[in-house]
């Protein structure tokens, strides 16, 4: 095995919590899996990331796509409650947290860098959601060499339907997909 890392993608309350501004249906059925892959990563003492989407209390960093959404309900807002880590998977001392303002973590952050610095060959990913911030990460991750194991009962998105598809769109590219149960005996 390659030296991995563990990217945990957008499990903020504003995506994960009921009532939540841009709460992803699938988001709290796989929080066991991720506890399960990460509670793998942390035992083997392996890098973990936490890659968060977090926007300036104006909105003036929220992608074109979103800005009339964040005007009518602002989400993932710098220094709230939405913007944190769910309980259940809260970063510890020595874990990275990565704030990223595009679905990319690869866009505009230090993820590059920083896996490079610390050796990383391999990404695990887990998180939501499966067609956007999980996919371009995913899709820029290949583009800069990394190979990418997708935890695909550890990623979410609105429904079977949309997450099958990406899911398979990403095997499409060289993806290499597994379960959390299978993962853990890869990691060894």
């Amino acid at each position: 095995m390659k030296r991995a890392a563990l990217l945990i993608i957008d499990m903020q309350n504003d995506f994960v919590l009921d009532g939540a501004p841009l709460r992803v249906a699938q988001a709290r059925t796989i929080i066991p899996n991720i506890v399960e892959v990460l509670t793998g990563f942390r035992k083997k003492r392996y890098p973990v990331f936490h890659i968060l989407r977090v926007h300036r209390r104006d909105g003036s960093d929220v992608e074109i796509t979103r800005q009339e959404l964040f005007r009518k309900r602002p989400f993932a807002v710098e220094g709230t409650h939405g913007a944190a880590v769910i309980d259940e998977l809260s970063p510890l001392a020595g874990e990275y947290v990565i704030r990223k303002i595009r679905m990319s973590a690869f866009i505009g952050t230090e993820l590059d860098l920083m896996l490079r610095n610390i050796g990383i060959e391999e990404l695990v990913i887990a998180g939501i959601q499966t067609p956007n911030c999980v996919r371009t990460t995913v899709f820029d991750a290949i583009a800069y060499n990394y190979p990418v194991i997708l935890v695909k009962d550890a990623i979410g998105a609105q429904s079977d339907d949309i997450h099958e598809a990406n899911v398979r769109d990403m095997a499409n590219i060289g993806v290499r997909i597994m379960k959390a149960h299978d993962l853990g005996a890869y990691l060894g």
